[in-house]
Order: structure tokens, then sequence, then C-alpha cells
């Protein structure tokens, strides 16, 4: 508080003994009564609470789920007007959710927030200034100081049920894709768009909804790493310039290893006048990392043998990969990632960055899909 106790004693009022004059004595008590009335009226209370935030609703833990979105909620105490929420999911490092293109969380009148969050093994909530930058990936989180005013780390909660829809194709089991992406534009992605049919075949398709589209991705449940990976495919002759088939592999944080990526890709990349299928090591800039070929009509079977150092494609006509004419086959040698946490996805999506968009749903059926250690 700004106020201040000033008393004044006559001169002389001290005695020879060194004691306090009567006079003295009366003041030194009025002022520490006064002294204690100021500590209890305001002294204790003087300064406001320092704000806080925290998560009431956290969502079940789990390693891999970006594929999976589920809704996280939290309250803050003491935020000024003009702050904000930045959250993170920590899947091997920290991720801002719902992801790097939406990276605020609004808090609502009654100090409460609410978004969506990719699965992740920890969670984590910052208040920050209206002006603060949260970056997209992080080995640790912000901690306060420079726009953070306070930060809440907590771990998943334990699984009550699935966590992710699953089906079960080649003998194997594969997580359907429900949480939007990035890949060839920003996708929307529907569980829906993924299925067996009784002959044990996987359709993936791209859907409309509303004026934009859905589309579709299933991924291994477990990295299977070094081998020989085979898919057989319909016929995709049929597909849209601007929809993108993809078999590839991919570690999300593994970015010193281009996320391990590597890529059977059948699209024309919304230009009708390209090749419309290539091999790829990421990344796809080095001229090198990139064979293209033309992949024909009717059956096609496509493999993926990964070795040390070495990552060899092949396309063959027919439902074998052992017999079937030749279509175009390409060996790398070069920027070949070793193994770590990846897992084989196959994706259906649009190509949102070619000059002719997408113009009519589509669909591709994969007979089978085999592994070989």
């Amino acid at each position: 508080m700004g106020a201040h106790l000033v008393a004044r004693v006559p001169e002389g009022s001290e005695t020879r003994s060194g004691e306090l004059a009567p006079a003295r004595q009366v003041v030194r008590t009025l002022a520490a009564a006064l002294g204690l009335v100021l500590s209890a009226g305001c002294g204790g209370v003087s300064e406001s609470p320092r704000p806080s935030i925290q998560l009431t609703q956290v969502p079940p833990a789990d390693p891999g789920g970006p594929d999976t979105l589920v809704t996280i909620e939290g309250r803050v105490e003491g935020a000024s007007p003009g702050q904000r929420v930045v959250l993170f999911n920590k899947s091997g490092v920290w991720w801002v959710q719902p992801g790097a293109g939406e990276p605020y969380t609004e808090i609502g009148a009654d100090a409460t927030f609410r978004n969506a969050t990719h699965l992740g093994t920890e969670y984590a909530a910052l208040l920050v200034e209206a002006d603060y930058e949260p970056p997209a990936r992080a080995d640790t989180l912000p901690e306060p100081g420079g726009g953070v005013i306070a930060v809440m780390a907590v771990p998943g909660t334990a699984a009550t049920g699935p966590v992710h829809r699953t089906l079960s194709f080649g003998g194997y089991e594969w997580i359907v894709r429900g949480a939007p992406s990035d890949r060839g534009g920003r996708n929307q992605y529907d569980p829906d768009n993924a299925w067996t049919d009784d002959q044990g075949a996987l359709h993936l398709r791209i859907a409309a909804a509303g004026d934009d589209w859905t589309c579709a991705e299933v991924a291994l449940t477990r990295r299977m790493g070094y081998g020989t990976y085979v898919v057989t495919i319909h016929d995709v002759s049929h597909l849209d310039p601007a929809a993108v088939f993809t078999l590839f592999t991919w570690d999300g944080p593994a970015v010193e290893q281009n996320h391990r990526e590597l890529d059977l890709e059948i699209s024309r990349w919304g230009d009708p006048a390209v090749q419309n299928a290539q091999y790829v090591v990421q990344p796809y800039y080095v001229p090198t990392n990139v064979s293209g070929f033309e992949a024909p009509a009717g059956v096609l079977t496509h493999s993926l043998t990964w070795e040390p150092g070495r990552a060899s494609f092949r396309t063959v006509r027919g439902p074998s990969a052992s017999d079937g004419a030749l279509v175009s086959e390409h060996v790398f040698t070069s920027g070949v990632p070793s193994p770590g946490n990846e897992r084989l996805r196959l994706n259906l999506y649009v190509f949102r960055r070619g000059a002719q968009p997408l113009e009519s749903p589509t669909e591709v059926v994969v007979e089978k899909f085999e592994y070989f250690p």
C-alpha cells in the first residue's frame, strides 16, 4: 500500500537511563498497532494471485495418435483481456494443437477453453499474450517468460475403450484416419471413407462433403521396418487428375531423416499432361530422388523392398509381384532412411496445389497387401 505513518516526538522526551518517555511509548504502540492493521488489511492480499491454467478434460495417452482428434478442455484463472491459450501434445516431441495452421485456443467468457487435439502421451496448455507465436514443434515445452504467462503439462489418462477406429486388411490391423492433414494442402479425413468388402479388399474414397471433399487414409498399427511391402491395386486410370493415391512410410518426429518417408505415388498432380506415377525417396525436390513412369490401365502390383542403404521399387501388371509383366522399376541407393518409428500408410487425398482442382469423387480398391521380412 502507499500509506506511511510518520510520528514526530518532542525533543528531550528520552530519559537519562535511555528508557522511552511516555509520549514516545504511546507513539510506538500506536505505530505498531497501525502497522498490524495495515498488514492484515492489505499487505497479505495486496498482490493479485498469479494467473494460472489447468486442464479439466485430459485425453487418453496414445503414442501414435496423429490420425485421431479428440476433445481437450481447461480453465484459466487471472487472465487479462486478449490473452489466449496454446495447446500441445507430445508424440515423440511436442506438437502445437490442433495444428501449426491453427495454434490458438480462445478463452470463453466463463474463463474456460475447449478445442480438439491429436492424441499423444502427454498434453500441455499455455496461457500466452495475444502476440505470442508458438513453435510448430519443440523438443521441450516453452517456459514462462517472453509472452508465456503460465504452463500446465499432464500425462494422458488411461484409455477406457478404443481410442482409434481400426479395420483388418491383409492380415494386419490398420488405424483409420479421422484427423485433418496438410498433405497436398489442407484436407479433411472421414473414417467412413475407408472400409473392406466381403472379399477382403480395401476401399479408399474421396467423397463430397458440402462444397468440399473428405479423404481416406489407413496406417498400420505397428512398425515393420526393413522388408518388402506389396500392394495390388485395381485400375487407377480413372483417377481424377487432382486425386493422389500413395503407399508410403511415415515417422512424424523424424525430421532429420525426412520423416523416414518412402513413396509410391499415383497422381497427375492436377495436370492431365504429366505422367501419373512415381517412386520417391524424400525430399522430393532432389532430382535424383524421384523416378516417374506411366501406370497403365488394369490391375497393377507395386512393391517396395527396403534394405540398409537401398530402396527398390517395382510395378508389374496383374495380381502377382513375381510373374507379372514389368511396367517400371527403380533402385535408390542415396538418401535412403534407416527404420525408426515409421508406419506404413495407404492414402487417397486431394492435391490442392495443382492447376486443375478435383472435379468428382473417386475411389481406389486395394485388392491385397503383403509384407515379407
